[in-house]
């Protein structure tokens, strides 16, 4: 789960990390009698959407009088602003952030992610801040420095000191720093995060440590504990069809292409994606019905996959374990019925009651597409949609 920079710094500021003052806006007088209320005369208005790369879309303004925070907040508010990680259709600005400015002498990257072969939350620390730690990454490896914390211990003095030099944090400015790094480790630790980056962390000409941007993501799998988290939640940065899935219990994320796919667990799903590309198609969505499919779950996945028009084809691919071969085709039939199925429909499946589950498919009196493996699915799931 997501959360906009305006909240994920509400977070970090319980646990004693600094950042600018500012407040969430929803409309352009909302935003002009913020720049008032902050005072001074310098104010950065941000646009609030699930990505990153705003300032390059023309997301982020640096307002120098009431005037301009005016004209930039109805610049950005409902704007379709695209970056890097919206895709070309962007993203609907809804919200804004307006924040005091700041007095930058220096940019720095913070991140802290778990590290799934040490099994420990890794920091990664950089001089290169307000840039993509990706293109570091690629570019200048040297540059990032990683500590695997101790979950005993946390982010030890020591440890958040000598990261704190190692990118060039000066040594006026190293306690400061450390309250930072211990603050972004806790709030981590605490909030079951899946994701904490300061990008970027800067240091003011006064020397003042102070996080200028933040994005905070939260494993899903724990947000029972946090209901305050989940109440952050803005539906309206997420997919709908993602969303109405989830009311189902389903595993669903849109791609970009024209196969439909329903398969049980999440390896199999992947494996079913990559074969589709290996002859040449474009999977429309990863969906993962889960071991305990039932029809109802069947059929509610077949309407959310062709609410999208580019869904030339499904393809059902099933491993029968927990669930039953013959309980999915079943499900298959009832769905293909219930929505007037129109597009071509193949369906694999093997495992438990393989056979009965191929006798209901053969006799539903519907033009259902057997296969026996994956490629032959795959295969005639391609010829399927170039001759339907």
């Amino acid at each position: 789960m997501k959360i906009h920079e305006y909240q994920g710094k509400e977070i970090l500021r319980k646990y004693g990390v600094t950042t600018p003052r500012g407040l969430p806006c929803f409309s352009v007088d909302e935003a002009v009698a913020a720049a008032a209320s902050l005072g001074g005369k310098v104010w950065v208005v941000k646009a609030q959407i699930h990505a990153g790369g705003r300032g390059k879309g023309g997301g982020v303004k640096v307002a120098k009088s009431a005037d301009e925070v005016r004209q930039y907040a109805e610049a950005i508010l409902g704007m379709q602003l695209k970056t890097h990680q919206t895709g070309p259709e962007g993203q609907k600005v809804r919200r804004l952030l307006v924040e005091e400015g700041a007095d930058i002498k220096q940019e720095l990257y913070l991140g802290m992610v778990v590290d799934r072969v040490s099994q420990r939350v890794c920091l990664m620390a950089s001089s290169e801040g307000g840039m993509d730690i990706e293109e570091v990454a690629a570019h200048t490896p040297e540059k990032i420095h990683k500590v695997f914390i101790d979950p005993e211990s946390g982010l030890k003095d020591a440890e958040a000191d000598d990261v704190a030099r190692k990118i060039g944090v000066p040594e006026a400015s190293v306690a400061q720093a450390r309250v930072i790094l211990q603050g972004l480790y806790k709030a981590f630790w605490e909030t079951d995060a899946s994701l904490a980056e300061i990008n970027p962390l800067i240091v003011t000409g006064s020397g003042a440590v102070i996080a200028l941007d933040c994005k905070l993501n939260f494993d899903s799998n724990a947000l029972f504990r946090h209901p305050d988290i989940v109440a952050m939640r803005d539906f309206d940065e997420e997919d709908p069809a993602e969303i109405e899935a989830s009311k189902f219990d389903l595993s669903y994320i849109s791609l970009d292409g024209n196969i439909g796919c329903l398969v049980n667990g999440a390896g199999l799903a992947m494996a079913t994606m990559d074969t589709i590309k290996l002859f040449g198609a474009e999977p429309a969505n990863f969906l993962d019905v889960g071991g305990g499919a039932s029809a109802e779950k069947v059929t509610e996945a077949f309407k959310i996959m062709l609410k999208n028009p580019k869904v030339k084809g499904i393809l059902v691919n099933i491993f029968g374990g927990i669930m039953k071969c013959d309980t999915i085709a079943a499900g298959v039939v009832t769905a293909a019925k219930d929505v007037h199925l129109t597009v071509p429909l193949v369906v694999r499946m093997r495992g438990t009651n393989e056979d009965l589950g191929k006798e209901i498919l053969k006799h539903s009196g519907l033009p259902i597409i057997s296969a026996d493996t994956m490629a032959q699915a795959a295969e005639r799931m391609v010829a399927a949609i170039a001759g339907h």
